[in-house]
């Protein structure tokens, strides 16, 4: 059995790194919790998977899946020296029969049974052959081929339940990549086994179940799950590798467009706490669910290699990734509102499984699970935003400011993404050869870029939107290549009517002034500065927009400011929108903006006659926000 080739291959790691306004975020992430929870988190620094006594199923892996990526991206050299100190102890303590850590999980929540359930396994595996693309050591291949052996003979006296039997597509990861190095056939065997294991996304996605928000207070399953559903998008496509079933193969865009029919929002993700929750814009998304459909997404794009995936993949990664996190990221919510005007400890709340403080911003709100799960999200964005392609060439999977090195057909390769993407619409290549070398640059073009230029050599082309306009060029020396993606105001018409505006790839929120408020201070681990924070408006949020939506273009002013050292801060975005908008009669209702008036508004809703300026700024810059309007 062959395994089947993707149409593109992520770099090694290492062989891609951030610059510019990426690279500021990803150190600032460095600055925050990422870097510094193994200090002091007991669930990180005494964790059982590194010799003490705290948690020792998911959350050690789910911290290292992140950080490893983020120091090496960065050249953190101390984050790198500590994670290399735990590796060492995964790999050394592996037990004789094959076994990676602890074998009791150790954790108080609704999975724990007296059985292990060996999620927290597969997870650390994807763990390993991340760090040993880096590390390139001997022993973390072994080991990782050893705990794969065992689970082979494992999984045939204890078969996958709970999050394992959902999450089994997980595991393909480390097989695959242990499979392209070695081309032993019992891996593919290995990885039918989790298949015939594991949950059935594809029949599941063809039933009402799905389509079905979960509205009934404490209603939960496994296969509603946020998070589940959002690992699950790449499930399929991963496995046409091995089953060759073009149903498989094309299935991501399927579920991506069943979940944005009945529960997406205008952020690219899907609603969930923590189930699946239909297209109110109050009933928020989990974090860990934004981080793995981003990583979904970059899996797929690895077979698919479809420019919607990277139109998708940037939305998430520019709107609802930043928006859930402080600017500084030492702090988080649990859950994110598309309509959020407060983050508040609210005993009121409509969440079906959330718990009164999932929107508060802090060291681990209402669970910890996205504390140890939520750095990922912008390291492996960074490491996938260019791709090798299957002729030896480089494809510009998503924009932002990096460089990457690579070979094409044996000649030392250079590409330099020099940038302010997605604050401004110009991307430069600058391509870098030691001698002359033929490859195809990929470009993606995307959906909403209907007068895209390229320009080279002196040369300037159209490209369509929503392809990959592909420079078969002779590349010698130094060459620049300039895309330019004009980005026009769009709109769309949502719940109740209400409208979101976009441009480019960002979404665009009401900025309101904001009140943090410290409370919990009476808990361990709140100190400076992973404190809790409940945060306040400042200023009205009640507005109906007054546009036209035909001319969008005459309805607001694009107001462009320096990209600053906080990329994503309500205080300095960089770029905004000057529009106008009216009070309107729009109350509170559980804690939550009430429901979403009606479009356009009856005029017994006004408040006074005047129409106010006010100002949008990008969603991933806001904490609290309007983002789907009434209109006037």
């Amino acid at each position: 059995m062959i395994l089947r080739e993707t149409e593109l291959s992520l770099l090694p790691l290492g062989q891609l790194k951030p610059t510019g306004w990426l690279k500021r975020q990803l150190e600032i992430q460095a600055s925050g919790l990422s870097g510094a929870l193994d200090q002091f988190w007991p669930d990180i620094k005494d964790s059982s998977w590194f010799g003490g006594d705290a948690e020792g199923w998911e959350r050690a892996p789910y911290w290292l899946d992140g950080v490893i990526p983020l120091a090496h991206l960065i050249d953190d050299q101390a984050l790198m020296s500590r994670i290399k100190g735990y590796m060492d102890y995964i790999v050394e303590n592996q037990q004789s029969d094959g076994w990676l850590g602890p074998r009791d999980a150790n954790v108080e929540n609704i999975e724990a049974t007296d059985e292990y359930d060996p999620w927290g396994l597969i997870l650390a595996l994807k763990v390993l052959v991340q760090y040993h693309q880096i590390s390139q050591e001997d022993k973390v291949l072994q080991s990782v081929i050893k705990c794969l052996k065992m689970m082979d003979q494992h999984m045939d006296e204890s078969p996958l339940f709970n999050w394992s039997k959902f999450r089994w597509f997980e595991s393909l990861i480390s097989i695959y990549y242990v499979y392209e190095i070695t081309q032993e056939a019992w891996l593919i065997d290995l990885a039918r086994k989790f298949f015939d294991q594991g949950f059935d996304w594809k029949a599941f996605y063809k039933t009402d179940e799905i389509r079905t928000p979960n509205q009934r207070r404490g209603s939960w399953s496994f296969d509603k799950h946020v998070v589940n559903n959002a690992m699950a998008i790449k499930a399929n496509t991963l496995w046409w590798r091995v089953s060759g079933e073009e149903s498989d193969r094309t299935f991501a865009p399927e579920m991506i467009a069943i979940l944005d029919r009945f529960h997406g929002m205008v952020t690219g993700v899907f609603t969930g706490d923590e189930c699946l929750c239909g297209k109110n814009p109050v009933q928020g998304t989990e974090l860990c669910s934004v981080v793995e459909y981003m990583f979904s997404l970059e899996q797929v794009q690895t077979v698919l290699a479809d420019p919607r995936i990277g139109d998708r993949l940037e939305k998430i990664a520019f709107n609802a990734l930043p928006a859930t996190f402080s600017p500084d990221m030492w702090t988080h919510q649990y859950d994110q509102q598309v309509n959020q005007v407060q983050a508040i400890d609210n005993k009121d709340h409509m969440w079906t499984t959330n718990t009164d403080t999932a929107n508060t911003f802090g060291l681990e709100p209402h669970f910890g699970c996205c504390t140890s799960n939520m750095h990922q999200g912008w390291p492996k964005f960074a490491a996938s935003l260019l791709m090798t392609n299957k002729k030896q060439g480089i494809t510009a999977v998503a924009y932002a400011p990096g460089e990457a090195t690579f070979q094409s057909h044996g000649v030392d390769v250079k590409v330099e993404v020099i940038t302010e993407y997605p604050f401004r619409e110009s991307i430069v290549f600058k391509i870098e050869t030691a001698t002359a070398v033929q490859f195809p640059l990929e470009l993606r073009i995307p959906e909403w870029a209907t007068r895209a230029t390229v320009e080279v050599n002196g040369e300037c082309y159209e490209p369509d939107a929503n392809t990959y306009f592909s420079l078969d060029h002779t590349w010698d020396g130094v060459t620049e290549v300039k895309l330019n993606l004009p980005m026009k105001l769009r709109s769309s018409r949502r719940y109740r009517g209400a409208i979101a505006i976009e441009r480019g790839p960002l979404v665009y929120a009401l900025k309101i002034a904001e009140k943090w408020q410290k409370y919990n201070e009476d808990l361990p681990y709140r100190d400076e500065p992973h404190c809790d924070y409940e945060v306040f408006p400042e200023s009205p949020w009640q507005y109906a927009l007054a546009l036209n939506e035909s001319q969008l273009e005459q309805s607001f002013q694009v107001i462009e400011h320096e990209v600053g050292e906080f990329p994503f801060s309500p205080d300095s975005a960089p770029i905004q929108l000057a529009a106008q908008g009216r009070l309107i009669k729009w109350n509170l209702l559980h804690g939550w903006a009430g429901t979403t008036p009606e479009s356009p508004v009856e005029k017994d809703r006004y408040l006074g006659q005047d129409l106010e300026d006010i100002m949008l700024i990008p969603y991933g810059c806001t904490n609290l926000r309007i983002t789907e309007f009434p209109t006037l």
